[in-house]
């Protein structure tokens, strides 16, 4: 999709999602924190390529109760989780804005991307020093793709790739 600039903020809702009331609380919800009602983008899109063509937008990304790896779309981007809004019990929208230039504030914690065999010396070597488990899918090779949170990206990516696994990416902070 061609990437047209845009006024924030901006809501993904895809065409998928038919639930027109659940839309309508959403758009609400993000006009009262925003101030401003969102616009809204309904195509699939690149992430990276709305924040190129739209580099000061707040993106608000829906994820639904039971959904796993909604943060996916957002592997190798300068992107950032802000914060989220509740709009349901079935629904709460992430708070996504690029980075700027790229870095975490020390004191933030970053959002990393992996993919581990589940293994005891996986789970002997890593600790909630290093970094929490936000999520996790199994896949069907054996392999779990996992969401970390913590401080250190170099401590934690040598931590993974000396358990032999293989460290994905950060995906952004909060």
């Amino acid at each position: 999709m061609a990437h047209e600039s845009v006024t924030s903020p901006v809501l993904f809702w895809s065409r998928k999602i038919r639930d027109a009331n659940l839309y309508q609380t959403a758009r609400r919800v993000i006009s009262a924190a925003a101030g401003t009602m969102p616009a809204t983008c309904s195509d699939e899109f690149e992430i990276s390529g709305f924040f190129a063509d739209n580099p000061d937008a707040t993106l608000y990304y829906p994820v639904f109760a039971e959904s796993r790896g909604w943060w996916g779309e957002l592997l190798g981007q300068d992107a950032k989780v802000a914060g989220k809004l509740i709009v349901s019990p079935e629904c709460q929208i992430m708070v996504i804005v690029k980075q700027p230039n790229g870095r975490d504030k020390p004191s933030q914690n970053g959002l990393y991307a992996v993919e581990i065999f589940p293994t005891s010396a996986f789970f002997k070597k890593m600790n909630s020093g290093i970094a929490t488990v936000c999520d996790m899918l199994a896949t069907d090779s054996g392999t779990i793709l996992a969401l970390f949170s913590g401080k250190n990206q170099k401590k934690f990516q040598s931590t993974i790739e000396s358990t032999g696994n293989m460290y994905l990416g950060s995906i952004g902070g909060y």
